[in-house]
């Protein structure tokens, strides 16, 4: 029995949807994808931001701790507002992330070729390498007191101290990341000609890079760590920063003001995470590691 050609038509223009769908997808232009992609990735952290907001505020309502120990959102939040908004700020900020910095990039050179010595001598791996783990599990604040004692109060205690914290997990990173480089790729460089310095530079250090990120991002959260820690502790001829306007408002008793700062120092965290985490998106996808 011939089929119903009405039947048939319905059955092409269903096909002809179902090409269309993808092209029709492609054809969106690229501001309007991007701005998708980056509600995507944005409303989760919005979300989460919202739950901490209303659980916050849900403790203070239970009176758990007096208002003025434990103040809510809706007193810290314009007190937030107003920081941000004066020039001492941004002074503060401006010398923190000075510090942070110059810190990570000191530890970073010290990282990076303390991660190479290991991993080209074996002898040197031998010999240091669990003295780097070990290092890495050692909190920045026990480093302070020998530091002040070499440095005395000054900015070179708090660089002391960053590097100490940060560097190990840098070459930690570079060491496993070199450590996981393919043989096959290693013998197609040797067959390539690769010798020396353009071994490294063009072969060995490209391919660790997924793991040398994670090494970079653990590095900056214990420099991060260890530039707090320092700033509370090492007061620099009343210099303003953040660890010293955390500390005059503790000193203060300003609940709200020590509560705001608390919040710019976790945004910071936030954003320079969000930075690490493109940085490790970008090179999976040109490795060709993500799903499409």
């Amino acid at each position: 029995m011939p089929a119903d050609p009405s039947v048939q038509d319905r059955q092409v223009q269903g096909l002809d949807a179902l090409e269309m769908a993808p092209s029709r997808q492609s054809d969106r232009p690229t501001a309007v994808r991007v701005a998708a992609r980056a509600w995507a990735a944005t409303w989760p952290k919005l979300a989460a931001v919202a739950i901490v907001l209303v659980a916050w505020q849900a403790v203070v309502w239970s009176g758990w701790r007096p208002v003025y120990v434990l103040p809510g959102p809706d007193q810290v939040l314009p007190r937030l507002l107003t920081e941000v908004t004066s020039a001492e700020f941004w002074e503060a900020f401006g010398v923190t992330m000075r510090r942070a910095l110059t810190g990570f990039a000191l530890a970073l050179t010290v990282g990076v070729f303390l991660g190479l010595a290991v991993t080209r001598f074996r002898l040197l791996r031998v010999a240091i390498g669990s003295l780097i783990t070990g290092l890495q599990t050692m909190p920045s604040i026990v480093w302070f007191p020998f530091a002040m004692l070499l440095y005395g109060i000054s900015e070179s205690a708090i660089m002391f101290v960053i590097v100490l914290g940060a560097a190990p997990s840098i070459a930690g990173g570079l060491t496993s990341g070199i450590d996981y480089v393919s043989p096959q790729l290693l013998r197609a460089g040797q067959a390539m000609g690769l010798r020396g310095v353009q071994r490294y530079t063009l072969l060995i250090v490209p391919a660790a890079l997924p793991m040398f990120v994670s090494g970079l991002k653990q590095g900056w959260a214990f420099a991060w760590r260890s530039l707090m820690a320092g700033e509370l502790l090492v007061i620099i001829n009343q210099q303003s920063s953040i660890g010293w306007a955390l500390s005059q408002a503790r000193q203060f008793n300003d609940s709200e003001g020590l509560l705001a700062y608390v919040v710019i120092v976790l945004c910071v965290g936030i954003v320079i995470d969000v930075f690490f985490n493109w940085a490790d998106r970008s090179i999976r996808h040109r490795w060709g590691v993500t799903a499409s």
